[in-house]
């Protein structure tokens, strides 16, 4: 099987027309980079960025009026992006250093440059982080009384748990067991922190949460509304999973 190849987005400044014709034409040679915008100037750039634009590498020319690169480097929004610097002049070598931007190209920029430009890029992007395994399920058999009956409830196939009167009803994708037990007394008795009271009415198995609309969370062929006064105690918990 092929390695997955790494794809950055990228955006060129410069105030010069041909010169940024040729870096796009160089971004488009280039497997690696996907080109999101093209700005012919600082202040653009920096507008770009303080409206919510973003990228993974910025080209930026640095002699460019009314904002240069070197400049707009240093005010660009966190988390900045890779910047490597692109001029005439290799005097500006000892600014791109103290700025500590990736690379830096002297134009004319040929191909075979700019492409080690990329590959130091690419080689100084940290590591993904390792999907993270979900939680194993923890064993979760409770007694309960049920009718004229005590069984043994499995907590990890509950969906949920809701108010009836002065009972509770214990709801799975394929049963529901009515218990003698109100919501309240019920909650108390739980050992297992999955379990969230998130209405006055019900408390669900957080850990069986299929998707979240407008607080109305799906649980299997159910849906159960997250109440005003419990919403920033779900949302916290919903976090942490």
């Amino acid at each position: 099987m092929p390695a997955t190849t790494t794809t950055l987005t990228c955006v060129i400044v410069d105030d010069n027309e041909i010169n940024r014709l040729t870096l796009e034409h160089l971004v488009d040679l280039t497997p690696e980079l996907t080109l999101v915008a093209s700005l012919p100037g600082g202040v653009e750039a920096l507008h770009y960025f303080r409206q919510g634009g973003k990228c993974d590498l910025l080209l930026l020319d640095v002699e460019m009026p009314n904002l240069t690169g070197l400049e707009l480097a240093k005010m660009l929004p966190a988390p900045a992006p890779a910047v490597v610097l692109v001029t005439t002049h290799r005097s500006f070598a000892v600014a791109a250093f103290e700025l500590q931007v990736t690379d830096y190209l002297v134009k004319p920029v040929e191909f075979g440059r700019f492409s080690q430009a990329i590959a130091r890029v690419l080689a100084a992007r940290p590591a993904p982080a390792p999907p993270k395994a979900p939680k194993p399920l923890a064993a979760a058999d409770l007694f309960v009384k049920v009718g004229t009956r005590t069984i043994k409830v499995d907590f990890n196939e509950v969906l949920y748990i809701e108010a009836l009167s002065t009972y509770s009803v214990l709801v799975t994708a394929s049963h529901k067991h009515i218990v003698y037990l109100t919501l309240k007394n019920l909650a108390e008795r739980l050992p297992f922190d999955n379990f969230l009271r998130v209405h006055r009415s019900y408390i669900v198995n957080m850990q069986r949460i299929e998707a979240v609309e407008d607080y109305m969370l799906k649980l299997g062929p159910y849906e159960v509304p997250v109440g005003k006064s419990y919403q920033e105690e779900f949302l916290r918990n919903l976090q942490s999973l």
